[in-house]
């Protein structure tokens, strides 16, 4: 490579990744932001941004690959990265297309087919949910027969709990089916497991995960995104028990599933049955400010390292990870009734950070003491339901 800057080229359905473009940039990379044009009035560190191309959708083919192609008659593209969960796909064909290193097409559809990753965690011996794909429909019921409800239907390609339905009884199933029409290929049938539900956070270098912070939901994402209340998660210390076992897994599913470089968010379920589960995972780190839960324990920002992961990549140096710390958070977000709920009434000196969100009331907590750190998600929780907590229904798709 010659003199010239990295030129690392990052694609943003929705605002996300604010600290990788301030790391990147402050580590001396050139740094194009492709985005939708919706998102132009969003609060992007515009120092850090060298230029910005606006689109209707990343997603929409061939356009998006046409665009790209257009921008790389002007400009070296050394790196591409996906800001959301839903640019991951998108990312890996234009690498593809381009000839770029990262992620390509195959693997990177094991870290956002919710249907692909499980198959290919249990063809590896990996425990995952009883699952069945929506194609032949006879084998779709002996599978009902097979396996007794509840069950979730749950899209292959929607991020979270986005879209996904309980279903108790089998002839509940069709009429589903057929309002999906042709797009139940899409979705995937799975026993519903009832218990506590655990999340990795961390990066990948060379195929070795060399960060990985283990937290714990209080509740489980989808009771909170269809039955409303305050989200909570909290880090583990990794010296817990349940936390190595947790840790384990997820070093044998990176190693499964393919990822060479770059960050990740996977979920696992601890089944009222005592076994230890595999639910999904991602390329990309995890959001509702858990970025900030991950900082506020290890003094690590995983967006801010991630950038590094790729400047060091394109120039073909080693990549060190700055040592961790080794303390404890916690994160409590809701919907809020206000605009812009005041959180004046929170000074615990705990307190690590606020969010700055439209209609959303949310803080990170952090502190060397576990203890210390429930005692306080305890009382907020409490309070947050009081002061700020609003309820509304669960989107089948990502807004437009």
């Amino acid at each position: 490579m010659s003199d010239r800057p990295v030129t690392i080229l990052c694609l943003a359905s929705y605002y996300k990744g604010a600290r990788f473009l301030e790391a990147a940039h402050a580590l001396g990379c050139r740094v194009i932001l492709v985005t939708r044009e919706k998102l132009h009035n969003e609060p992007w560190p515009w120092d850090s941004i060298d230029r910005v191309f606006y689109m209707p959708r990343l997603s929409t083919q061939p356009d998006i690959t046409y665009a790209v192609s257009y921008l790389a008659r002007q400009e070296f593209i050394d790196r591409i990265v996906p800001l959301d969960d839903y640019d991951v796909l998108t990312a890996a064909a234009l690498r593809e297309h381009l000839r770029l290193p990262g992620l390509g097409q195959s693997t990177a559809r094991l870290y956002r087919d919710k249907l692909a990753m499980r198959v290919r965690a249990q063809q590896a011996g990996i425990a995952v949910p009883p699952f069945s794909p929506i194609f032949h429909h006879h084998s779709l019921y002996e599978f009902t027969q097979r396996v007794p409800g509840p069950w979730v239907l749950k899209p292959r390609m929607e991020a979270g709990a986005m879209g996904i339905k309980q279903v108790h009884h089998e002839p509940e199933i069709w009429p589903l089916l057929e309002q999906l029409g042709d797009e139940q290929s899409a979705f995937l049938l799975e026993k519903f497991v009832p218990g506590r539900v655990y999340h990795v956070d961390g990066l990948v270098w060379d195929g070795e995960v060399i960060l990985e912070v283990p937290s714990k939901y209080a509740r489980p994402p989808m009771r909170v995104a269809h039955e409303g209340g305050v989200f909570v998660t909290y880090t583990l210390s990794p010296e817990d028990e349940e936390a190595q076992e947790i840790l384990q897994l997820n070093q044998e599913l990176m190693a499964v599933l393919g990822m060479d470089y770059g960050a990740y968010h996977s979920e696992f379920i601890r089944g009222d049955d005592g076994t230890l589960y595999f639910l999904e995972t991602a390329a990309r780190v995890g959001g509702a400010s858990i970025d900030v839960l991950v900082e506020a324990a290890s003094g690590l920002n995983p967006w801010a390292e991630w950038a590094a992961i790729e400047a060091a990549l394109t120039h073909g140096e080693t990549y060190e990870l700055p040592k961790p710390k080794a303390d404890f958070a916690g994160l409590l977000v809701c919907l809020a009734r206000q605009q812009w709920p005041d959180l004046s009434g929170y000074r615990d000196p705990e307190i690590y950070y606020y969010m700055r969100k439209e209609n959303h009331a949310g803080l990170i907590l952090s502190a060397a003491d576990f203890d210390r750190v429930q005692q306080l998600l305890g009382e907020y929780t409490g309070r947050f339901a009081h002061d700020f907590l609003a309820v509304a229904p669960p989107l089948d798709k990502a807004p437009e």
